[in-house]
């Protein structure tokens, strides 16, 4: 299977962060966490919204997003509702890391206008701010597996008290 990263820098909300590891637990994806972090790893929500999936998460923590990109190599996708890409117009290779901002103020925009050909945005409404965090990245991890053909993950549901013909 392809490597996926998913990185989050300084996410506020824990419920998201719960979400987004679950997420990453059932499609195989690595989960990064750049502190500051707006809650503390043990909050309830956080383990809730996570269910019984963590131990099947594979999490690393940074201190900074300074330590972040001197730890790791790239490529880097820049989610963002200024990006002047689509999500679906880039071809997401193996390794990719793809980026998400806090909640409430996306990601430094010196960051984004110094890699504007890896901004990119998914697209919505004219006049609509932007798209839930948890539902943002889950949008750009299935993009990738898509393109990946699902490597690894069953497509292929069985009914409880019946057999599929």
């Amino acid at each position: 299977m392809g490597r996926l990263n998913i990185v989050l820098v300084e996410p506020q909300i824990p419920e998201n962060t719960g979400n987004i590891a679950r997420t990453c637990a059932v499609t195989g994806a690595s989960l990064h966490l750049v502190k500051p972090l707006g809650f503390e790893v043990t909050d309830k929500h956080l383990k809730r919204a996570g269910l019984d999936y963590w131990y099947l998460l594979d999490i690393t923590y940074y201190e900074s997003l300074a330590d972040f990109f001197d730890k790791n190599a790239g490529p880097f996708y820049f989610f963002t509702s200024k990006g002047p890409h689509r999500h679906t117009d880039v071809n997401y290779p193996d390794g990719s890391y793809l980026v998400f901002g806090r909640e409430d103020a996306g990601l430094p925009e010196k960051l984004l206008y110094d890699n504007q050909e890896q901004c990119v945005r998914i697209p919505m409404r004219k006049g609509a701010r932007c798209l839930n965090l948890s539902n943002s990245v889950a949008v750009g991890v299935y993009e990738a597996l898509r393109q990946w053909g699902f490597p690894e993950l069953e497509d292929r549901g069985q009914l409880r008290d019946y057999e599929w013909k």
